[in-house]
């Protein structure tokens, strides 16, 4: 959840600091703080709640001494409030050591006993001073930073990514990371930590992702990274594919606006490559071989939120293609029922971040059954692709907003090419259907252009929507789990009563919602690709018309049967069924930026949400 950053090397270490935590703002933002290490030897900390424009403010009205070591966090709260005793760094040692935590440790309050046995006096309600204090009190009997690391971090029971520093040893960080992400960022003469590549993107692009428990140790002249009791870990480098511009606004009102635009060369970016005339094939799971392909019977897709219902539209299109029953479940739920698992199931996880924590447990959980897994995942040497044994990257590029967009429509993409290579290894699919499904890809990325242009349009119904205090979604088939997604997206941002339903269900109860006035957004399936369908959601208009609904209508272009009952129609390109929830998703997304938006609410940094979940 948490964003941190640390740096070593000659530079203006406060600058390099807040340049990491802006860009990190958006895993969490209830406060913010540094440390750092000036040239008289002194260890300076400044941090307050609130967002990172506060302790600006501070800094502005309170300089820190020039330095060339430091670290820094931006917070989501877990343990205690968005405080300033409770923002990060908390010190140990006599105030000497500065720490900073990403993770919860769930053996906190033993430890703040032992520490409080002690008459070790806490400032704060967190975990983090807790292991400061630890921390702090090894440094001093061992009078060394790793020794100290080497010492503590076996004690501590949950998620933990821990960077820290000392007065004693300038020049020197020392990280540990434990189910908690950690990269190394490395330059010529100075060298950086970060919970990702965005800390540092600024500086370098050179990247090592730290593996499970492992301890990185930064000097302005190297890395070295070592296992928990100190045994030497080599690592890989690599290097980060989009440079510090990709994560910039570029002008664009909002990081969710510019993400939404960027909806077209994330699909199309998702998809080169994976094309090979009218086959799709990917090379990621030519490396599992195509008796492992021919031998599942059974895929079940995990994953949160957003990327838990890129997976349900994923799942019909895999179902239809390549003939393999599909599940989709709630990651959080799924190592906690007892699922039945063969070596013939394979385990789809779907993450932005590939951080998420609920996820990357249970794509453990599967690999400890002999489960095949496969990662779709947006960001490079994320954890849970590399615990995989294949990793389908989507290629969308940063996204910085916290409601998910062009990562989303990127997920359905990938499933979708998932589905296609599996059908044409399992030879379930024709020939003249994988030449159907490859077209409609060539055509996608402009189709999704016409979605995104439809902004004005959306703009002023919500405008004129500003007060509504609920929304209703319906939709059927792939329209469903986008009802979901829509309903979604305004109570991440907006702040309103949403609820997706599927549209044959509204005569089981939740017609009960409709009174007079009651905004219901219905995604309305092609009459040429879907008749029965079509027909079915028209007569779901009519009854919910009848009660007093307005019905803003998301239809295909020439698609005329709706508008004796709809109020508002949003038109789309044409496209096949499978394929209509990559546009119908588009309009939904900006009615929750701009109502959102209209109420005067911060688009990208919703109230107690962070971009990536990193605890459970």
């Amino acid at each position: 959840m948490c964003g941190i950053v640390g740096y070593v090397g000659p530079n203006d270490t406060v600058d390099v600091l807040i340049n990491g935590l802006r860009r990190l703002e958006y895993r969490g933002y209830d406060s913010a703080g540094i440390a750092v290490v000036d040239e008289a030897g002194d260890l300076t900390v400044r941090k307050r709640s609130g967002k990172l424009a506060r302790l600006e403010e501070l800094l502005s009205e309170s300089p820190v001494g020039e330095g060339h070591t430091g670290i820094g966090h931006t917070r989501w709260a877990t343990h205690g409030g968005p405080t300033d005793a409770n923002a990060h760094p908390h010190l140990g040692d006599n105030g000497k050591l500065a720490l900073i935590h990403n993770g919860i440790v769930e053996n906190f309050a033993e430890l703040r006993a032992e520490l409080e046995a002690a008459g070790v006096t806490l400032e704060s309600e967190t975990d983090t001073e807790v292991v400061a204090g630890i921390l702090g009190r090894e440094f001093a009997r061992l009078g060394d930073l790793e020794a100290a690391f080497r010492a503590v971090v076996p004690r501590l029971h949950g998620t933990f990514t821990l960077l820290a520093t000392h007065r004693d040893e300038p020049g020197k960080i020392v990280a540990a990371r434990h189910h908690s992400p950690l990269v190394v960022g490395l330059g010529d003469g100075e060298n950086f930590l970060g919970s990702d590549v965005a800390a540092f993107v600024s500086f370098t692009r050179r990247a090592v992702a730290v593996n499970e428990d492992n301890i990185a140790i930064i000097t302005p002249d190297g890395v070295r990274v070592t296992d928990f009791a100190g045994a030497p870990v080599e690592y890989r480098e690599f290097e980060v594919e989009w440079d510090a511009e990709a994560a910039d606004k570029g002008g664009w009102s909002s990081f969710m606006a510019k993400e939404i635009n960027e909806q077209p060369e994330a699909v199309a970016n998702t998809v080169r490559g994976r094309i090979e005339g009218d086959h799709v094939v990917i090379p990621e799971l030519e490396a599992l071989g195509d008796d492992v392909l021919r031998g599942i019977d059974r895929i079940i897709i995990i994953a949160c939120g957003t990327a838990s219902y890129a997976g349900q539209v994923g799942a019909y299109a895999i179902e239809q293609w390549a003939r393999i029953p599909v599940e989709v479940q709630l990651s959080h739920e799924f190592r906690y029922r007892d699922p039945v698992l063969s070596d013939r199931t394979m385990v789809i996880s779907v993450s932005q971040s590939g951080e998420t924590m609920d996820t990357l447990m249970a794509v453990k959980y599967a690999i400890e059954r002999g489960v095949k897994t496969v990662s779709v995942c947006n960001t490079q040497s994320a954890t849970i692709p590399r615990e995989s044994d294949a990793a389908v990257y989507t290629h969308a590029g940063p996204e910085v907003a916290v409601a998910s967009t062009k990562a989303f429509i990127a997920q359905i993409t990938a499933l979708y090419l998932i589905g296609l290579h599996l059908g044409r290894v399992r030879e379930t699919l024709a020939p003249e259907d994988s030449a159907a499904a490859v077209a409609q890809f060539e055509t996608l990325p402009e189709k999704v252009r016409e979605a995104v242009e439809t902004h004005d349009q959306i703009a002023q119904l919500a405008h004129w929507m500003a007060d509504t205090r609920s929304v209703l979604f319906l939709g059927r088939h792939v329209g469903y789990p986008i009802a979901l997604e829509g309903a979604l997206k305004l109570k991440e941002i907006a702040y309103i009563h949403a609820e997706g339903f599927a549209a044959g269900e509204l005569k089981h109860g939740p017609i009960a919602l409709i009174d007079h006035g009651q905004p219901v957004f219905v995604l309305v399936p092609s009459p040429r690709t879907a008749p029965l369908m079509h027909s079915k959601i028209v007569s779901n208009i009519q009854e919910i018309r009848a009660r007093g609904a307005r019905v803003i209508a998301v239809v295909e272009k020439g698609d005329t049967s709706v508008l004796p009952y709809a109020d508002d129609v949003i038109r789309l390109p044409l496209a096949d069924a499978l394929f209509e929830p990559l546009l119908q998703v588009v309009p939904l997304q900006w009615f929750a930026l701009e109502l959102s938006t209209a109420k005067g609410l911060d688009v990208d940094q919703p109230r107690n949400l962070a971009k990536s979940v990193t605890v459970e």
